[in-house]
């Protein structure tokens, strides 16, 4: 029976965090939905009449890839005010003349975090990735222009296509033209059967209709001498309308694509740092969203009765924004290769649970 009634216990504070969670993410997902709609309503205005229903469906399409960055701050406010209502309807002061310490409390909100970051990684960024994709050709059939296609907002762009020679990667230092016209493009072409053919790196590359045509191009394999082509080309089944946002940032690129484009760079020789740093992030968002929870839990668990609940939340979602600041500089310093970027990435969610562990285990044993 005390197994059955702790095991309800355990459901009902796991639900609580849940239902917290969701209302949280769900509500930034709103706003966000709000103002990227109205951003589209300008650019029909500006470009074109387009039906609001096709706008509200590329708005929808587009908003998993803005807010699957959102759920450790989902996490972070909705434990807060999860934890908030318990103190607040003396469910915790009840938990506690019960004999729950707060690690037992603590336990089902852990879990519905971890649980939560894990689906974020392996099931809602393929499909933020997928949906951007074809939000943005949908974006492109409707102004009738490739807008941003091939945006390239931070270190190279990657694109990885097929073509009637086998499948090729594309990496590019920048992209012009709509993304049709690339500069410092290395590509590396495979076979029909899948095996690595040749590395070519040329100063440009213009997509033409079957293929690339790369100007200036040094073209070297595993069984050749490097070879200098004043053009050169390399099939594609890509179009001048039909252009992969693959090209984009990294964040564009799937959790499960990420493992092979890493292995095409380090076999090429160039940086994947950056690849390493989006992998890694997204390998480590489970972890993340847990030290979210404790993070919440060290500024929560003080009792409305004692007073000065509002000043230790507002130092709670102050301690957050420093370490949301505190990633983003620890990524870019991985991905300039100062770090490895695992370190860069794992330390700082390592250095707040830490702190909050401390945190919590001076205010439960004093």
């Amino acid at each position: 029976m005390m197994g059955l009634r702790q095991k309800t216990l355990m459901t009902y504070i796991g639900s609580k965090f849940l239902l917290s969670i969701l209302s949280t993410f769900i509500l930034c997902s709103l706003l966000i939905f709000l103002i990227d709609f109205v951003e589209l309503l300008r650019q029909a205005g500006k470009y074109g009449s387009v039906s609001a229903f096709l706008l509200v469906w590329m708005t929808l399409l587009r908003l998993p890839a803005y807010t699957e960055f959102l759920l450790a701050f989902a996490v972070l406010v909705g434990s807060i005010s999860a934890l908030m209502a318990f103190s607040r309807n003396s469910e915790l002061s009840v938990m506690r003349a019960g004999g729950m310490s707060v690690w037992q409390f603590l336990m089902p909100g852990i879990i519905v975090a971890f649980i939560l970051g894990t689906i974020a990684t392996t099931l809602y960024n393929p499909l933020a990735a997928s949906a951007r994709d074809h939000a943005e050709r949908l974006f492109a059939e409707a102004f009738g222009r490739d807008a941003n296609l091939l945006r390239s907002k931070s270190g190279d762009s990657w694109l990885r296509q097929d073509g009637l020679d086998g499948e090729s990667v594309i990496n590019a230092v920048q992209a012009a033209n709509r993304g049709l016209t690339l500069t410092g493009v290395t590509v590396f072409t495979y076979d029909l059967d899948g095996k690595f053919s040749k590395r070519i790196d040329a100063a440009r590359a213009d997509l033409h209709h079957g293929y690339w045509k790369l100007t200036d191009a040094w073209v070297a394999g595993s069984e050749r001498e490097p070879e200098k082509y004043a053009t050169y080309m390399v099939s594609t089944y890509l179009t001048p309308e039909r252009v992969q946002d693959a090209l984009g940032t990294v964040i564009s690129i799937s959790f499960w694509d990420l493992p092979g484009l890493i292995e095409v760079a380090e076999k090429a020789k160039i940086s994947a740092s950056r690849l390493r740093i989006q992998y890694e992030l997204l390998l480590s968002r489970p972890l993340l969203c847990v030290a979210m929870v404790l993070l919440a839990a060290t500024v929560s668990l003080k009792s409305f009765r004692s007073g000065g609940i509002q000043t230790m939340v507002i130092l709670g979602m102050i301690g957050g924004l420093g370490f949301f600041l505190l990633s983003e500089v620890s990524r870019q310093i991985g991905a300039a290769g100062l770090v490895p970027p695992w370190a860069a990435v794992w330390l700082p969610i390592a250095l707040v649970i830490m702190i909050s562990l401390t945190v919590l285990l001076h205010q439960e044993d004093g």
